[in-house]
């Protein structure tokens, strides 16, 4: 039996459901993360297939040429981040409903990082590393 994660923004506007296993979390500090978030990433990932997203307030935004990110257009929740080639959606961790048991595995961009924090006790791996 597949597992079923569920979440959703902070209004509860968007929902979301998803299939199967997730992957574990990766932290990114690039800018653009860090100004979508108010900190620096964290998100888990699977395939766009396994993933029901549902509310009618749910807008994307094309934050490079090479991605765009899912927000509530109603509370300004993050949710998303998908690369326009990839068949997979990045989930940002935060947006789970209770306990996910996932584990921060790895981190992006590093040098990037705010001066207000230390950097997570995981290695650091290109972004072309991952799925």
């Amino acid at each position: 039996m597949d597992r079923i994660t569920r979440g959703g923004c902070l209004c509860g506007a968007v929902s979301y459901e998803l299939t199967g296993e997730l992957r574990p979390i990766v932290a990114c500090h690039c800018n653009q993360c860090r100004k979508a978030t108010g900190h620096f990433g964290a998100a888990t990932q699977v395939e766009q297939k396994q993933a029901t997203i549902t509310g009618d307030t749910l807008r994307w935004f094309r934050s490079s040429e090479q991605a765009e990110r899912g927000f509530c257009s109603v509370c300004g929740g993050n949710l998303f981040w998908r690369r326009f080639d990839s068949p997979f959606i990045s989930v940002w961790a935060g947006t789970i409903d209770g306990k996910t048991g996932l584990k921060m595995e790895s981190q992006l961009y590093p040098e990037s990082a705010g001066d207000y924090y230390d950097l997570p006790a995981v290695p650091v791996v290109p972004q072309s590393e991952l799925k």
